[in-house]
């Protein structure tokens, strides 16, 4: 995500924090390489203009130059202004004072409306929300089946009606089930084309006008770049949207077209699709993807992620066991699982400030395959040998491997990364002990 433009601008930035002092030349010659780091990564180009003026008519005022870290200013600036081009502020989804609220998904086909509306769904009911989807997409085959499985998978209610080709109809009737059922959220999945035209968009206005939706939300594919946001643009001029779900946005490197939507629809961005599963559409914060693609971490997300994925009772038992350090493999293995459940450990390690924007993280491939043969080793070992991993001698090195269709080797690797890491949680149990008595009252 953002890889090529995050790399590009955290060289040149570097290059600026590197001089004492700065003169307009440094300035101009860093906004070039951030012009064309912009352009590359697809970016609209009236937008890249405005936001290099924006940033170089801050850089070249007295208080930069005349700084004592005029570099550390220049990152600073590059980053509001890069906050400011992403929506400034999150944007959340307006709910209606008198129930249900009435979310309405339009856009292209092939853009992920349907799943969309599943994670939707799943999303806001964590937030307390009783949903009902309301599968208004009569024309794609198997496309209310789709919906009718996923509302399945994540027990959410799915409104159809059989042999109807009306969507207007559907999605009228939809919203009245919802009242009946007392369900406070209706989202309704409608019917995307392979390209905008005239009788696609005045389906839509007609659904508009019959349930006065309190959002139109329009799901775009990240990976088509500036196709996604010219598609913005006429969706928001024909029919008018509120905001916009962009998916695919884990595996879209350049990132063109979530830089450029806000700046040339003026809709905010609301939700980013960060993965194939249900629960991976995240909530869209302008300040912490700034911080992401500058290499400054995004502690807040990880935090989210951290709370979402660990139990709070064996949290609470690990920490015992780091005060007693009685940390065994088999706790090593629970931590393991537990981060896997925050999500692909690349993006959760880039995640962590200095570690975002290190070496490590590029030479890091992480690989599912390490922690399948990681929970084999320690699935291939006795009980007596996960808790005390000291006695495991060759010979039960050897038998281990063999039991795991491991190598002695990976079985030697993993016991000494276990050491390590207890290292590690006997230093910060000491180091919290340091802690409270030098400030307990």
């Amino acid at each position: 995500m953002f890889s090529g433009l995050g790399d590009k601008l955290q060289a040149t930035l570097k290059k600026l924090r590197g001089k004492g002092k700065l003169t307009e030349k440094d300035i101009s010659d860093a906004m070039r390489e951030v012009r064309m780091a912009l352009l590359e990564a697809d970016v609209n180009l009236k937008v890249v203009r405005d936001f290099v003026n924006a940033v170089k008519e801050r850089a070249i005022g007295a208080d930069v130059l005349e700084s004592l870290t005029p570099g550390q200013q220049i990152v600073k600036i590059v980053h509001e202004e890069l906050m400011n081009l992403l929506g400034g502020s999150t944007s959340r989804i307006a709910i209606a004072s008198k129930p249900p609220t009435v979310l309405m998904l339009v856009g292209l086909q092939g853009a992920g409306k349907t799943t969309q509306a599943g994670k939707l769904a799943l999303s806001l009911r964590k937030s307390g929300r009783h949903p009902l989807l309301v599968a208004c997409d009569v024309y794609r085959p198997a496309a209310i089946e789709q919906l009718q499985v996923l509302g399945r998978q994540l027990d959410i209610p799915v409104f159809s009606i059989s042999g109807n080709q009306n969507p207007v109809q559907i999605a009228k009737q939809g919203k009245e089930e919802a009242m009946r059922q007392g369900r406070d959220l209706v989202i309704i999945d409608t019917a995307g084309r392979l390209h905008v035209d005239e009788k696609l968009m005045q389906e839509l206005k007609d659904i508009k006008a019959a349930v006065m939706p309190h959002e139109i939300l329009l799901v775009v594919d990240a990976m088509t770049g500036q196709d996604a946001v010219n598609v913005a643009e006429s969706f928001n001029s024909t029919l008018g949207i509120d905001g916009v779900i962009v998916t695919k946005l884990d595996g879209d490197t350049r990132g063109g077209a979530a830089l450029s939507i806000k700046a040339v629809t003026g809709k905010p961005i609301k939700f980013v699709g960060m993965g194939e599963k249900l629960d991976t559409l995240e909530v869209f914060h302008p300040d912490r993807m700034a911080s992401r693609i500058l290499g400054m971490g995004d502690v807040l997300s990880l935090i989210e992620k951290a709370e979402q994925a660990y139990d709070k009772k064996k949290a609470e038992e690990l920490e015992k066991k780091m005060r007693t350090q009685s940390f065994t493999l088999e706790d090593f293995l629970d931590q393991l699982q537990q981060v896997r459940n925050m999500g692909p450990l690349d993006q959760v390690l880039g995640m962590i400030p200095g570690f975002a924007a290190s070496k490590q993280l590029k030479d890091f491939q992480p690989d599912e395959k390490d922690l399948k043969h990681i929970e084999a080793i320690i699935y291939s070992m006795t009980l007596g040998e996960r808790r005390k991993p000291e006695v495991i001698d060759g010979s039960r090195r050897k038998r281990i491997a063999a039991g795991s269709g491991t190598s002695v080797q990976d079985v030697n690797r993993l016991l000494k990364q276990f050491e390590q890491a207890r290292k590690m949680m006997k230093g910060l149990s000491e180091m919290g002990k340091k802690g409270k008595n030098k400030f307990s009252f």
